[in-house]
């Protein structure tokens, strides 16, 4: 706490704060840290929650360094104020102490599909509001890829736990072990009486490299991987084939399950990693090893077969990686991760009308969350593409207001 109001005094209440400005929900961090010194702590918390349901999460998971901390002017010549600390504690100290009720009761009916960044903060929203909000997942316990994608070491399941507990106050009904598309269909909610629906399913289906030898028994996906890690034997050697925060999640909890060697095959360097500095760094903390500049082939029982690449740049000023003739090699492990990307799954849209995809088989949606299907909404990965926890909970807070305003303006 000392130290934490220390960072606070160090704060120069910027007019114009570039840390703010930066921030994808737009946290108002120079009020929050005045209320902080006040030791007005609860205010604080309030102020969070309206603004991100989930801002004890993001304090936690957010990309800080191109974000606030990476946007404070005192660290242009010194150490930045680390809001996401200060952030933290307020949020675990607000979500301790709340005790939700939900003070009024409307007639109106929402099913929330999805249990994610997305569909738990339209839940707290619209359940805040008075609406009788009933939470499907198809896992057994809430939180999507907070819960089954990020590795404990980097958020502590107790919290999603904690949030579960705040739903249920506001009288969240919780469906899980439930799947809805084939079975329980989008006719069947609105024939139950549901006003809207709101689609927040994520990503799940692994990306391929689309390379000879995938379906191979030494062969994971990481997505598969972090829901349940403890199930594999990997061996005593793995290579985790991408260089995105799953590729590293999934590499650190390699390495912390006891492979003894764990190493990060990428096509590219480190200035092109897409994951967060800070992964990368407390990857290389952990023991994890890179061979970079290297492009898989094809996936063999003893290993991955690649071939070598460097960066071009072109007359244009265009970079691009090439592969350098001659180069081939094995990679010898026992075991490989994919981690590519994902993509979603159609439980949804393949067992029901009405809904329009792109080609990357992500819902379409209107700037408001609308999909092609009346009363139908949607929002979160499912939409976009994997994207960041803070960026879903942005979006969800707009289209947390249109499902509102189509349940008001509904007979």
């Amino acid at each position: 706490m000392n130290t934490l109001k220390e960072d606070a005094n160090r704060c120069l209440m910027c007019k114009n704060p570039k840390c703010q400005q930066k921030c994808p929900i737009d946290t108002p961090i120079p009020e929050i840290i005045e209320l902080f010194k006040n030791n007005e702590l609860d205010r604080a918390g309030e102020l969070l929650f309206n603004n991100n349901p989930l801002s004890l999460i993001c304090s936690i998971v957010c990309p800080h360094e191109s974000q606030c901390q990476g946007n404070c002017i005192k660290g242009i010549k010194g150490q930045p104020v680390e809001f996401h600390e200060i952030e933290k504690y307020i949020s675990k100290n607000f979500l301790n102490n709340i005790e939700f009720k939900q003070n009024k009761i409307l007639d109106h009916r929402v099913a929330i599909v999805g249990s994610g960044p997305a569909g738990i903060t339209i839940a707290f929203l619209l359940a805040m509001k008075g609406y009788k909000i009933t939470l499907f997942d198809n896992n057994p316990k809430i939180g999507g890829v907070l819960r089954y994608g990020i590795p404990e070491f980097r958020l502590a399941k107790d919290i999603l736990d904690k949030i579960l507990g705040k739903l249920i106050q506001l009288g969240v009904k919780i469906r899980p072990n439930t799947l809805i598309g084939p079975v329980i269909t989008i006719d069947k909610l609105f024939e139950d009486g549901y006003k809207a629906i709101f689609i927040g399913t994520g990503v799940w289906n692994p990306k391929t490299l689309n390379i000879k030898g995938e379906t191979l028994g030494n062969v994971h996906y990481a997505i598969d991987y972090l829901r349940d890690p403890d199930v594999y034997d990997l061996g005593k050697k793995v290579c985790v084939i991408g260089a995105g925060n799953v590729a590293m999640d999934a590499a650190r909890t390699a390495k912390r399950n006891g492979v003894a060697e764990v190493t990060i095959l990428y096509r590219k360097g480190f200035e092109e990693m897409t994951a967060t500095k800070l992964e990368i760094e407390e990857a290389k903390e952990d023991g994890i090893m890179f061979e970079l500049f290297k492009a898989p082939l094809e996936i063999l029982d003893e290993g991955v077969r690649y071939i070598e690449t460097k960066k071009v740049v072109n007359e244009n000023g265009s970079v691009s990686i090439d592969q350098l003739t001659g180069t081939e090699n094995i990679f010898e492990c026992d075991s490989v991760i994919i981690a590519v990307s994902q993509s979603p799954k159609n439980n949804i849209v393949a067992n029901n009308r009405g809904f329009e995809t792109n080609k990357h088989g992500l819902l379409v949606t209107d700037n408001a969350g609308h999909t092609s299907r009346a009363g139908v909404f949607a929002s979160g990965d499912v939409v976009t593409g994997a994207r960041t926890v803070v960026e879903a909970v942005n979006h969800a807070k707009i289209v947390a207001n249109s499902i509102d305003a189509f349940c008001k303006n509904s007979k």
